[in-house]
């Protein structure tokens, strides 16, 4: 049964007041909590009949408008004539008794579908009444002037309004002197705070703090000015108290945005919003529209003013400012998405879904509750249903800025904590979790505060179905909590194990890696496990859950089953790389950073996954090389390289000179603090290695770490060159010397120009 009632009165005093206060937090909603309507006067409800009521359940809802002392009028959906009620027609002794109600709590497809159905008809009935209603509006002027002329205030002396002006611009006044005053102390306070998000919050919490002294001020000088200029209870006395609330709520959207947003002040700002100062300007002109929206329906109400003339006014002003929310929302579509963003140092998939997609649930929210607006003044509980719908505002709002603010300190914390001291992985993985559960805290009570709102719209609270329901419902929602936050844990950990791949390019092939570039055996190791754990537990969460929500889980495990065995049957090569890597991983052969040779292919690991493994080689080119095709491998990073060279002398060269020579260019390498914590042993000759026509071969030796053997073999190279030419250790030369007596020397020279140059004709004597 549809049930339409005018409530608009009520709605106003029993909203708007109790939510004044809660106005002022909702800050960047952009959405303005749904403004009731009425279509007919408080004592006059309107039953609209669809013609599927039954005669009992009629006659006991007459019955009960009646006794509260309403008027009931009767109207059949789809004529616009209505007619006083009239008693039901008695129930026919022959008809078939209704079907029985379905047990409290429970909600039916059908009465479901029904809700729906009667809400859009509610929403249609008012945004209709209110469109009618909107040429009245203009009588309000006239009304307002009619109820002022009957103050008390100001039949002897100074006029009401003239009183009311001064008391305005004195709290004004008032509160500006205050801030001039204090200028110089606050500003100490807040000078130059550093990048630290506490610091920050620390400077923006003395601002704040001298903004709220400023509203303060004029709100106390108000109520004070009021007791002693207005003291007649009268519609001046009254309107001096609105505007100075409608005042401070106005104020309220102000300092929260200048808390957060710090125009003018950006090295303060706490909300990294792009195109701050641009919002915080259409943040001025929304708060301003909501001031005169609010207070002057109060006041109208308080003028006692035609209901219809006012509804007239709600109905423009809700459009204008709904148009203008979502116009807002609109243009700051992309600095919400970078906001949203800014909260995670590395966005995942679902993060960038949520910043392509929340300001579109904001323009879905404002317009729903423009709708609920409309709808909640045909409605028998339409003041719950605005009330409600204003609260949703500004849960939905303050709701993301809480959890971005807990998730930001936490994080500064972990970060300031990293800065000064050395943390360990399950230290780091610990933090980031604490943080996960913090602000899925925050998210977790915003749920429940929308959920405990509207099911009491759709369900019966007190039923013991829905007691079951709800400890169902909370139940799976801690599971997935808590399976949640062992996962951020669990990622945390991988992630804090993994090794920083660096990847050298051409210009870099001669630059030397860093000592601890080569990780551990277990940071090799838990990569390669990263995924197969995260998976395990996010699939044997997901079955919890739905055992949980009563689906048999038993088909889908035999079903795993059945095709982990066809998979490990039809993919043997598969199956022999993910062994083959188990032992090598289980040997600990190669690690990610070391430089192995598998026989075909060598290269520096780069990674190591659950089949295979990546090779960068010096050239540039990256090897995939499954476990299954490696015969054997050699590992040249591991522990010590002993490293030897040949030097090729003249054979005139004093050999123990070299030797000595040598010994010094080895003392002066362990000397110099760039070489020498990289040498195990030094260099040194280890003698002659062999002695050919032209020189005399000796070898050089010394042992390094494997990561530093070819610098150190240049460097050794350099230094060994110059020290024996500063000896007068003479090299090897591939010149050929001819030598024999003068004579000889003479008759060979003859005998050379006596021979005729070739022709092409003759070849040359022999």
């Amino acid at each position: 049964m549809g049930v339409r009632v005018g409530v608009f009165g009520q709605a106003v005093r029993s909203r708007f007041l109790p939510i004044l206060a809660a106005l002022a937090l909702t800050l960047l909603a952009g959405s303005h909590p749904a403004q009731a309507q009425a279509a007919n006067d408080q004592s006059t409800v309107v039953l609209t009949l669809r013609g599927d009521e039954t005669p009992a359940a009629l006659k006991h809802t007459i019955d009960a408008l009646e006794a509260s002392g309403r008027k009931v009028i009767l109207r059949i959906a789809g004529e616009g004539a209505a007619a006083p009620a009239a008693a039901p027609p008695a129930p026919d002794p022959v008809a078939k008794p209704s079907p029985p109600a379905p047990a409290a709590g429970k909600l039916t497809p059908n009465q479901a579908a029904s809700r729906l159905e009667t809400f859009w008809d509610d929403f249609v009935a008012g945004f209709d009444y209110g469109n009618d209603a909107i040429p009245a509006a203009t009588t309000l002027p006239e009304e307002w002037n009619r109820a002022w002329s009957t103050n008390r205030n100001g039949i002897a002396g100074l006029p009401a309004s003239v009183r009311l002006f001064l008391g305005i611009t004195l709290a004004i006044g008032l509160a500006l002197l205050f801030r001039f005053a204090s200028a110089g102390w606050f500003a100490r306070r807040m000078r130059s705070p550093g990048p630290e998000l506490t610091e920050r919050l620390k400077a923006s919490g003395y601002g704040l703090l001298q903004d709220v002294a400023m509203v303060a001020i004029a709100l106390g000088t108000l109520r004070l000015y009021g007791r002693l200029a207005l003291p007649e209870l009268d519609l001046a006395s009254q309107t001096l108290r609105t505007v100075g609330n409608g005042l401070a709520i106005g104020a309220g959207y102000v300092l929260v945005g200048r808390f957060l947003l710090a125009p003018g002040d950006p090295e303060r700002r706490l909300m990294p919003l792009p195109r701050a100062e641009h919002h915080f300007r259409l943040l001025i002109i929304y708060a301003l529209s909501a001031v005169f929206v609010v207070t002057g329906v109060i006041l109208a109400e308080r003028a006692d003013a035609n209901r219809v003339a006012v509804a007239g006014l709600f109905a423009v002003t809700a459009i204008a400012i709904t148009l203008f929310k979502l116009w807002w929302f609109y243009d700051a579509r992309h600095d919400l998405g970078r906001l949203v963003l800014s909260n995670s140092e590395t966005p995942g998939p679902g993060l960038r879904l949520l910043a392509l997609l929340a300001p579109w649930f904001y323009m879905a929210v404002t317009l729903a509750i423009w709708m609920v607006g409309r709808a909640s003044a045909m409605m028998v509980d339409g003041a719950r249903w605005a009330e409600t719908a204003g609260l949703t505002q500004i849960i939905v709002v303050l709701a993301p800025i809480i959890a971005i603010g807990v998730g930001g300190l936490l994080r500064c914390r972990r970060l300031r904590r990293a800065a000064t001291r050395e943390t360990t992985p399950h230290g780091e993985a610990l933090a980031r979790a604490g943080e996960a559960a913090a602000t899925g805290i925050v998210w977790a009570i915003a749920f429940y505060l929308l959920v405990r709102l509207w099911a009491e719209f759709a369900f019966d609270m007190n039923s013991p179905e829905f007691r079951t329901f709800s400890r169902q419902g909370a139940g799976i929602a801690a599971l997935v909590f808590a399976g949640w936050v062992v996962l951020v844990f669990l990622r945390a950990f991988f992630d804090a194990y993994t090794p920083r791949p660096v990847v050298s390019g051409p210009a870099d092939e001669d630059a030397v890696p860093h000592e601890g570039h080569v990780p551990s055996r277990l940071a090799t190791v838990l990569p390669v496990l990263r995924g197969v754990v995260l998976g395990a537990v996010a699939g044997l969460l997901a079955l919890v859950v739905l055992s949980r929500l009563g689906v048999d889980i038993g088909p889908l495990l035999a079903g795993f089953g059945i095709l982990g065995l066809a998979i490990s049957f039809g993919s043997q090569a598969l199956v022999r790389d993910i062994v083959s890597g188990f032992f090598f991983m289980i040997e600990d052969a190669f690690r990610v950073g070391e430089y192995v040779d598998t026989g075909r292919l060598k290269g520096t690991v780069e990674k190591i996954s659950l089949r295979s493994v990546q090779l960068r080689h010096q050239s540039g080119q990256v090897h995939t090389v499954p476990f299954g095709q490696i015969p054997s491998l050699t590992n040249a990073s591991r522990d010590w390289a002993t490293v030897k060279f040949n030097v090729r002398l003249d054979h005139s060269a004093d050999i123990e000179k070299a030797r000595k020579t040598i010994k010094k260019v080895g003392l002066a390498l362990l000397e110099d603090p760039e070489y020498a914590p990289h040498f195990i042993a030094q260099l040194k000759m280890q003698g002659v290695a062999d002695i050919t026509d032209s020189a005399v071969v000796i070898r050089l030796k010394f042992t390094a770490k494997p990561a530093h053997a070819s610098t150190l073999q240049r460097e050794c190279l350099k230094r060994v060159y110059r020290g024996l030419n500063e000896a007068g250790v003479p090299f090897a030369s591939n010149a050929v010397t001819v030598r024999g007596g003068e004579g000889h020397a003479q008759s060979g020279a003859a005998a050379i120009t006596a021979v005729p140059p070739p022709t092409p004709l003759a070849p040359a004597a022999g």
